[in-house]
C-alpha cells in the first residue's frame, strides 16, 4: 500500500506544534509492514521581498526534503499572495508540486492519496488524483468544513473535493453531520476519532511547576492558538468569581494584547499567566499539574486538548461544539456548558469540589490510542483500494 500523504498541516523545525496530531497518526500508519507512506508537505511562501518577513522567513528555509522522525517528508514551496485571498491556494499549489508528485509516481507508483485537511488539501489532491488516475481520501478536522466550506470564495472547491473522492474521514460524528448539511454523500463518510499518546498523557505526581509558576490555589489551563474562535476571553472573564484560582493561557496567537488589556481591566492580571506555546513534549507536565483545563471555543472537530487533558487524569470544562458530547459521556470527567463566563465559572467550581479521582477521568478516553486510530485509517484505505 503506497501511499502520498498530502499535509499542509503538518509539523516542521519553524513551526514544531504546527499538526502533530497528523505527524503521529501517519508515522503510526507508516510503522506497519505493508504500508509505505510519502509525505508532501507543501509551504506557502510569498514572493522576495515578503519571503524575509519574520513570519515568512523560517519556513522558506525549511529543507525541500528530509527524514522527519522516520518519515520520509518533502517541503516544497508554492507560490503565496498575501492579501489577494486563499482561493488560489489549491491551483497554486500543483502548479509547484505537480512535477515532483509525477515524477515520484513514474519511480514507484502511488495506489492512493490521503489528503489531511480539506483546504487547500482536498482540492489539490482531487487534482493531482485525477491526473493521476487513482483514488484519494479527505479527513475534515474542524476550520476546514467549518470556515472554508462556508466561505463563499471557497466552499465549492470544498464540496466538489468531498463529493468526488473516493471516501472521507470526519473527526467526529457531529463533524460528519456537518459535511452532510454542507452536500456531502453520507455513506462515504468515515468517523476516525483522533490517537493519544497514552503513556506521555497520564496522571503524574506533582513535580513542582505549580511552585515555579507561584501558584498556590486551583490551577485552570486552556491549551490552544490564542485566537478569537477559542475565546479565552471567556475565561478570564470567569476569574473574578474564582478568587483562589489562576489561569494558565498555553499558547500564542492574536488576541494576546487583547487577553493581557482584558486581565489588566478585570484586576486578574496577577492569576492570568501566558505561558507561550509550549513544545508538545512538555504539555503532558502542565496538564497533569492543572485541576481543570477549560476550552470554551466556538467551533472544534474534536480538540486534541481535549483528550489529552483526560488522559492526564484532569477534567475539562467546554462548550457544545464538534465533537464534545461524544467525549464527554462521564460527568466526572467534565462538563458542557453555554459559552458565558458565568456558565465557566459556575462547572468549573463544581469540579474543584468535586475533587474527581483522576483514574476514572483518564478512563474516559481509554479508547484513544494511536495504535487503534491506525487499525481504523488502514481498514479505510484498504477499502478503498479493494473497490
Amino acid at each position: 500500500m503506497r501511499i502520498l500523504t498530502l499535509a499542509t498541516l503538518f509539523p516542521n523545525a519553524a513551526r514544531p506544534n504546527f499538526g502533530i496530531f497528523v505527524e503521529r497518526q501517519t508515522a503510526t500508519l507508516a510503522a506497519r509492514e505493508d504500508v509505505e507512506i510519502t509525505v508532501m508537505s507543501p509551504q506557502a511562501v510569498p514572493p522576495w521581498p515578503l519571503s524575509r518577513h519574520p513570519r515568512y522567513h523560517a519556513i522558506a528555509q525549511l529543507p525541500f526534503r528530509e527524514s522527519w522522525r522516520g518519515l520520509d517528508v518533502y517541503r516544497p514551496a508554492f507560490l503565496h499572495l498575501p492579501g489577494l485571498g486563499n482561493a488560489l491556494q489549491p491551483q497554486l499549489m500543483i502548479r509547484s508540486i505537480w512535477p515532483l508528485v509525477e515524477r515520484l509516481h513514474r519511480a514507484a507508483p502511488f495506489d492512493l492519496i490521503d489528503a489531511e485537511f480539506f483546504f487547500p488539501d482536498g482540492p489539490a489532491a482531487r487534482e493531482l488524483a485525477l491526473r493521476l488516475a487513482i483514488p484519494y481520501s479527505v479527513k475534515a478536522r474542524g476550520a476546514d468544513i467549518h470556515h472554508w466550506g462556508n466561505d463563499a470564495k471557497t466552499r465549492e472547491q470544498v464540496l466538489r473535493a468531498g463529493q468526488d473522492a473516493a471516501g472521507l474521514l470526519a473527526v467526529s460524528a457531529a463533524m460528519k453531520g456537518d459535511m452532510v448539511a454542507l452536500g456531502m454523500a453520507e455513506a462515504k463518510i468515515t468517523v476516525h476519532y483522533t490517537g493519544c499518546d497514552q503513556q506521555r498523557f497520564a496522571p503524574r505526581p506533582d513535580d513542582g511547576l505549580r511552585g515555579e509558576l507561584g501558584i498556590e490555589g486551583p490551577m485552570l489551563i486552556t491549551v490552544g492558538a490564542l485566537i478569537a474562535r477559542k475565546r479565552q476571553d471567556l475565561v478570564i472573564e470567569a476569574l473574578p468569581a474564582l478568587p483562589e484560582a489562576t489561569l494558565v493561557l498555553a499558547g500564542a496567537g492574536e488576541q494576546e494584547g487583547r487577553y493581557r488589556a482584558l486581565a489588566h481591566k478585570l484586576g486578574v492580571e496577577s492569576r492570568v499567566i501566558f505561558a507561550g506555546a509550549l513544545p508538545h513534549e512538555d504539555l503532558p507536565r502542565w496538564l497533569a499539574a492543572a485541576d481543570a483545563m477549560v476550552l470554551p471555543s466556538r467551533s472544534e472537530g474534536l480538540a486534541n486538548a481535549w483528550v489529552e487533558a483526560l488522559a492526564c487524569g484532569t477534567p475539562i470544562v467546554i462548550s457544545d461544539a464538534g465533537g464534545a458530547g461524544e467525549l464527554l459521556t462521564d460527568p466526572v470527567a467534565g462538563r458542557i456548558v453555554p459559552p458565558t463566563p458565568q456558565a465557566l465559572a459556575s462547572a468549573i467550581s463544581e469540579l474543584l469540589a468535586l475533587t474527581p479521582d483522576r483514574e476514572r477521568v483518564r478512563a474516559a478516553v481509554a479508547d484513544f490510542t494511536w495504535d487503534r486510530n491506525a487499525d481504523e485509517l488502514h481498514r479505510h484505505f484498504s477499502r478503498l483500494l479493494s473497490t
